[in-house]
């Protein structure tokens, strides 16, 4: 229990991996006697059962899945196509999302919240009230990497922290001002931003250091707690998928989440091909009953945490949630970034050893997957190295640590945080 208990917003929308870590924290967070509200997209209500939840009438994460947006962000290094898709696509629904917001934080005593926008700091200023933020990504800027949504060759590594910071609250400061002005009867903030002050906020970085070893430069206000992993009820799986995994092997599972290829069926005819050079069963979360076979079972929905155990490796697009389960099964992962963080966790997959280098989703081929594959189930050392990751993450307490740094009175929360 918390000394004080308090109403604790947590923003969490996004896809169903940002969703997940939020709710096992919310739960942990109301076991120790708070009252807990998430702020999440509508369809995921079923995932926060138990928790008091506040559900935006737009879901962001659903506008990856149209092909106006996918083609806008996939050029997101043309900066003139970027702002102005972002001025077109997104600006419109901005209005709509703050209100409900702010609406649903207006009983709060702490916010968390994700960074972007840094939507939770304006709130905080508004209400008085303390804040921390949520890094799904490491974000915090060190001179250990570049930002995770920069590409490799950047090369200043601070200063791309910095660069991303910018480009998104000028992006967003035309609304975000407004919004203050009209809605919050705050002061607008300059060409700067809200960034310094920021820079002091405490973080809850959920992730592991055994992926993410913690940069010597970040701050003690920065907390690196490990993953926040909702454990599910007991699963059954229907009797095809108890039957396939039952007649032979255990086979590589292909699936990429939310993100859809361009030409579905064509990526399921290559990772079949991929399969079969890499003489290994397949369950793949792509395509329809149609296409299986007797060594490639088609599957829609089924959980992380019951199905990756049973595998040999996992191909997967590198969202940071997949890849946290992936490594908590202790299996080598094949990475095949689309955008955004996914090429940073892929390379950091590779880099620890867990997994092959990451093989981009457009240069997906039979040949190229199936190299990758066959290193993933043959490789010895990889497979080793995978499963002594496995055991460090699982024993880990993510949530526990951060619900401790939370306990702590919020002005020595920057203090020694690790």
């Amino acid at each position: 229990m918390t000394a004080v208990a308090r109403t604790i917003v947590i923003l969490a929308a996004g896809s169903r991996g940002d969703v997940q870590p939020c709710v096992a924290l919310g739960r942990e967070l109301a076991a120790r006697g708070n009252a807990v509200r998430l702020i999440i997209a509508a369809g995921h209500e079923p995932l926060a059962a138990g928790l008091d939840t506040a559900v935006l009438s737009i879901d962001p994460a659903r506008l990856l899945e149209t092909d106006e947006v996918r083609e806008w962000l996939l050029g997101g290094r043309n900066p003139v196509r970027f702002v102005s898709g972002f001025k077109r696509l997104i600006r419109p629904m901005a209005e709509m999302l703050l209100e409900e917001i702010r609406s649903a934080c207006k009983d709060a005593d702490l916010l968390l919240f994700p960074t972007l926008g840094f939507v939770g700091h304006h709130l905080a200023e508004y209400l008085g009230v303390d804040e921390a933020l949520i890094h799904f990504q490491p974000s915090h800027p060190t001179n250990a990497f570049p930002h995770p949504l920069v590409p490799r060759a950047f090369g200043a590594e601070r200063l791309s922290f910095h660069l991303v910071d910018q480009i998104a609250w000028q992006l967003g400061r035309p609304i975000v001002n407004a919004w203050r002005r009209d809605t919050l009867s705050l002061p607008k903030l300059s060409l700067s931003g809200p960034m310094r002050s920021v820079r002091d906020v405490p973080v809850l970085a959920c992730f592991s250091e055994a992926l993410v070893p913690r940069p010597p430069d970040w701050p003690s206000s920065v907390h690196v707690t490990g993953y926040w992993f909702l454990d599910e009820p007991s699963w059954t799986p229907d009797p095809r998928l108890a039957d396939f995994l039952a007649s032979g092997p255990p086979p590589v599972y292909v699936g990429f989440g939310s993100m859809v290829p361009r030409d579905p069926e064509a990526t399921f005819r290559t990772v079949r091909a991929a399969l079969r050079v890499a003489g290994v069963r397949g369950i793949v979360a792509l395509g329809d009953d149609g296409n299986a076979d007797d060594d490639v079972l088609v599957v829609s929905d089924v959980p992380h945490s019951w199905l990756f155990p049973r595998t040999l490796a996992v191909v997967h697009h590198g969202g940071a949630g997949t890849t946290a389960a992936a490594l908590r099964a202790g299996i080598p992962a094949v990475v095949c970034p689309f955008f955004g963080d996914q090429p940073f966790w892929g390379d950091r997959v590779a880099a620890i050893g867990a997994g092959p280098p990451p093989l981009p989703i457009k240069r997906l081929g039979p040949g190229s997957l199936a190299e990758r594959i066959t290193r993933a189930v043959r490789d010895g050392g990889m497979r080793r190295r995978a499963a002594l990751i496995g055991r460090r993450i699982a024993a880990e307490d993510g949530v526990g640590r951060a619900c401790a740094a939370l306990d702590r009175p919020m002005n020595r929360m920057n203090g020694d945080g690790r």
